[in-house]
C-alpha cells in the first residue's frame, strides 16, 4: 500500500523534471497522472472478481510483480506517450495491490482482530501523503529523476516476497463466473465518471465534455446494477451481489467512507499549494508541514478499534465527523500571517477525526462481506473512494478559483496576458508579481489564495458534518460480532444481519 501511495505523491513533485526530460506539452502532464488515476479507478471490480475467482495471493503477488515492471518501464520511457502506456499499466497493478491488500484483511483476521488490522492499513495509507514530496524532492535534487519510480522496484519486490512467504491463498468457495457484461459495465461507467471529473478540475464545471462523460458513466453504472440485479433474480452468481446493498451498515458505510474522502481531499488539495506560495516553502517542506495531519490519521486510525469496542461503530465514526469538522472550521479561519503552529494544530485535530471515521467505517463494511466475495466487496469499498478524490479535487477547485477571483484586485499597472496569469491562480500570480517586482501585488494574490483557502475549508467542513448527519440518521448500530460469529459467517450471515 505504501509503494502505491508514494507512487501518487513523488509524481506531483516530480511533474516540472518530467517537463523538461520529455518536453512535455501541458496536455502530456495532464496524462501522466490522469492515466494513472483512469486505470486505478475503473480496474477495481474486475480485479476483485478476478481474486475472487483465481484465488487472492496469486493476483496480489501478481500485481506487484506488475507494479515493479512498469515503475522501470517508467524510468526508462524515451516519449511522453511510452510513459503515459507505463502509467496506464501502472495503474492496473496499482488497482490489484489496493483491492487485494484490503480483501485480505477480510480473509486473514476475525472480526474482533480485522478493526486493528484496518488501522495499520489505514496508517500505510497515510503515511505516503508526506513521504512522496520528502523522499521525492531529495531524489530529485541529488539523483537522476529516473530514480523517483525506480524507488518502487525493490518496495514492490520486497511486498511480493512477504505475501509469498506469509500471506495465506484464499478464493471464494464457489468460484464465480467470468462476468464479461458486467466487469464491461462497470470498468466504463467509473471511467467515464472518473474520466469526466478529471476534464472538470482541467477545464471547470461548463465543460461539455465532462458532464457527457460523467453522464454517460452513471448511466452505465445503473444498467450494470439493473443487469446484475437480473442475474441474481434468474439464480445466477452476479460479479456484484445486489443484496449486499440492502445490508444497512454496508451501504452507508461505504457512503460515509465517501464522505471522508470528500473532507480530506481539501486539506490534502490545498494546503500544499498553501505551504508553497503564501509561505514559500519547496516540496520537502511543504511535505514536513504536512507531517501534523498524518501524525493525527494516524493517532486516529490505529487505536480506532478500541474506541469502536468501548463505544460502538456509530459513536465512534461520528465523533470522527465531529473532530474532523471542528478542525477544519478552526482552518477556514487561517490568515496570511498564520504560523506552523496554528495550521499544524487544526490540521492534526481534523486528521485524528480523519483516522477514526475512515478506519471505523472501513472495518464497519468489511464485517458485512462474506469472505467468499471479499475481493469484489473491497473493490466497491474503494471504487468509491477513488471516485471521491476527484470529485472532492473537482468541487474544491472550483470554490477555490471562484473565491480566488472574486477577491482578487488587480493594480492598474497589470493588464494582458499578465492579469490573465494573474488570475489563473496563484502560482501564477506570484510569478507575475515577482517578475515585476510588485510587493503590492504578491500580497494581494497572497491574500486572495487565503481567502479562497478559507472558503475552501469551510465547504470541507461541511462534507463532515454531512458525513455526521449521516451517521446519526442512517447508519445502524452494529451488533457486536465474536470470533464464533466470524467462523459462521457467510452470504446468508450477510442477509440475516440486514
Amino acid at each position: 500500500m505504501l509503494a502505491v501511495g508514494l507512487d501518487g505523491t513523488i509524481l506531483s513533485v516530480a511533474l516540472p523534471e518530467l517537463s523538461d526530460a520529455f518536453q512535455a506539452t501541458e496536455t502530456d502532464l495532464q496524462w501522466f497522472s490522469s492515466s494513472y488515476l483512469l486505470f486505478l479507478a475503473a480496474l477495481m471490480l474486475p480485479v476483485g472478481l478476478l481474486g475472487d475467482r483465481y484465488g487472492r495471493k496469486k493476483v496480489l503477488m501478481g500485481s506487484l510483480v506488475l507494479f515493479a515492471g512498469s515503475s522501470a518501464a517508467c524510468a526508462y520511457a524515451d516519449t511522453p506517450w511510452q510513459f503515459i502506456a507505463a502509467r496506464c499499466v501502472l495503474g492496473v497493478a496499482g488497482a490489484g495491490i489496493i483491492v487485494m491488500a484490503l480483501s485480505a484483511l477480510t480473509v486473514l483476521f476475525t472480526a474482533e482482530e480485522r478493526p486493528k488490522a484496518v488501522g495499520i492499513w489505514s496508517a500505510a495509507n497515510f503515511l505516503a501523503l508526506p513521504l512522496g514530496p520528502l523522499l521525492g524532492g531529495y531524489l530529485l535534487t541529488h539523483a537522476w529523476w529516473g530514480w523517483v519510480f525506480l524507488i518502487n522496484v525493490p518496495v514492490a519486490l520486497l511486498g511480493a516476497l512477504v505475501v509469498m512467504a506469509l500471506v495465506p491463498d484464499s478464493r471464494a468457495d464457489e468460484r464465480p463466473q467470468l462476468d464479461f457484461v458486467g466487469a464491461g459495465l462497470s470498468t466504463l461507467g467509473l471511467t467515464g465518471i472518473t474520466y469526466g471529473l478529471i476534464r472538470v478540475g482541467e477545464h471547470s464545471w461548463s465543460d461539455a465534455l465532462a458532464w457527457g462523460a460523467m453522464c454517460g458513466g452513471l448511466v452505465l453504472l445503473i444498467a450494470f446494477y439493473r443487469y446484475e440485479s437480473h442475474v441474481s433474480r434468474r439464480g445466477g452468481r452476479p460479479m456484484v451481489d445486489p443484496a449486499l446493498f440492502q445490508v444497512r451498515s454496508y451501504t452507508w458505510g461505504i457512503i460515509l467512507i465517501g464522505f471522508v474522502a470528500l473532507a480530506n481531499i481539501g486539506v490534502i488539495f490545498i494546503m500544499p499549494q498553501y505551504f508553497q506560495a503564501v509561505q514559500g516553502t519547496d516540496a520537502m517542506g511543504s511535505g514536513l508541514r504536512l507531517l501534523p495531519l498524518i501524525g493525527g490519521l494516524i493517532v486516529g486510525a490505529v487505536p480506532a478499534e478500541k474506541f469502536a469496542r468501548l463505544l460502538g461503530a456509530k459513536i465512534t465514526i461520528s465523533a470522527g465527523f465531529v473532530a474532523m469538522a471542528v478542525g477544519l472550521f478552526i482552518g477556514a479561519a487561517t490568515d496570511s500571517g498564520s504560523g506552523d503552529g496554528y495550521s499544524g494544530t487544526w490540521m492534526a485535530l481534523s486528521g485524528i477525526g480523519m483516522g477514526l471515521s475512515m478506519a471505523t467505517a472501513t472495518s464497519v463494511v468489511l464485517s458485512q462481506v462474506p469472505k467468499e466475495r471479499s475481493g469484489v466487496g473491497a473493490a466497491v469499498l474503494q471504487s468509491v473512494n477513488k471516485v471521491g478524490a476527484p470529485l472532492g479535487a473537482a468541487i474544491l477547485g472550483s470554490v477555490l478559483l471562484n473565491a480566488y477571483q472574486s477577491h482578487l484586485s488587480l493594480p492598474d499597472g497589470v493588464r494582458g496576458a499578465a492579469a490573465e496569469e494573474t488570475r489563473s491562480g496563484v502560482f501564477g500570480g506570484v510569478a507575475v508579481a515577482e517578475k515585476s517586482g510588485s510587493h503590492d501585488l504578491l500580497t494581494t494574490v497572497r491574500d486572495s489564495f487565503v481567502h479562497g483557502l478559507d472558503v475552501s475549508l469551510l465547504v470541507s467542513g461541511g462534507f463532515a458534518l454531512a458525513g455526521l448527519l449521516c451517521t446519526l440518521l442512517f447508519l445502524p448500530k452494529i451488533p457486536k460480532r465474536t470470533a464464533a460469529d466470524e467462523k459462521a459467517g457467510d452470504a446468508g450471515d450477510v442477509v440475516s444481519v440486514a
